[in-house]
């Protein structure tokens, strides 16, 4: 989408492959975000209020300057495939990739089976299909796992104005558990279930959870479910590399912030970098990836997590309970200073968190 909108490819011939065509809204991505984005013309809706809710610590949060954003999966599609039919230099190809080579001056792609042939000859190949590497000792692999229904209601039930973003109210039998909901209108909402555990529910699980929230957290007893989603997003240490038989990007390319599972954004900033090198000539191969700071902080709390050292509740808990609103998400979103980030971790459990960044070094 930003090749095209740019202007500056019209003249390069642009291949792609997708598994199927996109057209269910399967998916929604949530965001916060200071002025108006990239995609903002397709943001189904905003909130200037979060709620964080747990047992020990619960309130209201006005994000001003920032803006809490919803993207459904549907308009998402619709409006990038609508763009991709008035350029006659992109072709549309779907099938599942299952990998590709190159051969003297050839890529060859295999694809459903098939083979398609390309001439390396300048050449770029951008991949995100995911594919976990080999495991090792260090190697530490959380799922983000997430089922989610539209509900609605007869009578007035959500408050439009305020999106809960976490509800750890919830137990946490199955590991760091929490809910969100993020209200449509007085009368429609999306109601998400999401973990953070080493396992996947079973699927009648995931609808008794959904059941027991709305009937307990949120006092509604008669309503219809419109819609259904479910993800599974990972969270690792891994280590990837931007530039390995081609181009890695999104969650391929390490763009899912390994300790919330939140890929959306880091996706749009890094194809933004990308195009914008590819306009200037520069080479990918220095493209800046994300600061080895932040990956450190990731690691860390992702060994806490998976090694069970805090419940996820707690550390969530502390940092919006004892830190600006603004200060959390500029910090989740890696573009906190070096002062405000020993800042904020100073606010967590000490010797917790100095136990498991020594394991990271």
């Amino acid at each position: 989408m930003r090749m095209l909108r740019s202007g500056s490819f019209a003249d390069k011939k642009i291949l792609l492959i997708d598994k199927e065509p996109k057209i269910k809204n399967d998916r929604t991505w949530c965001f916060w975000e200071k002025e108006n984005g990239f995609f903002d013309e397709i943001v189904y809706k905003k909130w200037d209020s979060i709620s964080f809710l747990s047992e020990s610590f619960s309130c209201a949060m006005n994000i001003a300057p920032y803006q809490y954003k919803m993207i459904r999966g549907v308009d998402f599609y619709k409006f990038c495939f609508d763009e991709v039919r008035k350029h006659d230099n992109v072709e549309v190809v779907y099938g599942d990739v299952e990998g590709w080579k190159y051969e003297r001056e050839v890529i060859i792609f295999k694809i459903d089976g098939k083979e398609i042939k390309l001439f390396d000859q300048g050449t770029q190949i951008f991949n995100s299909v995911y594919k976990p590497g080999e495991p090792d000792k260090r190697t530490i692999r959380l799922l983000q796992h997430f089922k989610g229904w539209i509900i609605e209601t007869d009578k007035p039930a959500f408050k439009s104005s305020e999106a809960t973003m976490m509800d750890f109210r919830v137990h946490q039998l199955h590991g760091t558990t929490f809910a969100y909901v993020l209200p449509f209108n007085e009368t429609t909402a999306l109601v998400e279930y999401t973990l953070f555990t080493k396992e996947l529910l079973l699927r009648e699980q995931y609808d008794a959870e959904l059941k027991e929230y709305i009937s307990q957290y949120l006092a509604i007893s008669d309503y219809t479910v419109i819609e259904e989603e479910f993800g599974v997003i990972p969270m690792t240490n891994e280590r990837f590399h931007f530039g390995s038989n081609g181009w890695q990007i999104g969650t391929a390319g390490g763009q899912t912030k390994a300790s919330t599972g939140y890929t959306f954004q880091f996706i749009q900033k890094q194809s933004q970098q990308i195009t914008d090198w590819l306009i200037l000539g520069k080479n990918l191969n220095f493209l800046p990836g994300t600061a080895k700071r932040f990956r450190f902080y990731d690691n860390t709390f992702l060994h806490i997590l998976y090694h069970d050292k805090l419940p996820g509740r707690k550390i969530f808990t502390q940092l919006f309970k004892k830190n600006k609103p603004q200060q959390v998400l500029k910090f989740l979103d890696n573009e906190s200073s070096l002062a405000e980030e020993l800042k904020i971790i100073s606010t967590l459990p000490t010797i917790p968190f100095m136990k498991a960044a020594i394991s990271q070094l």
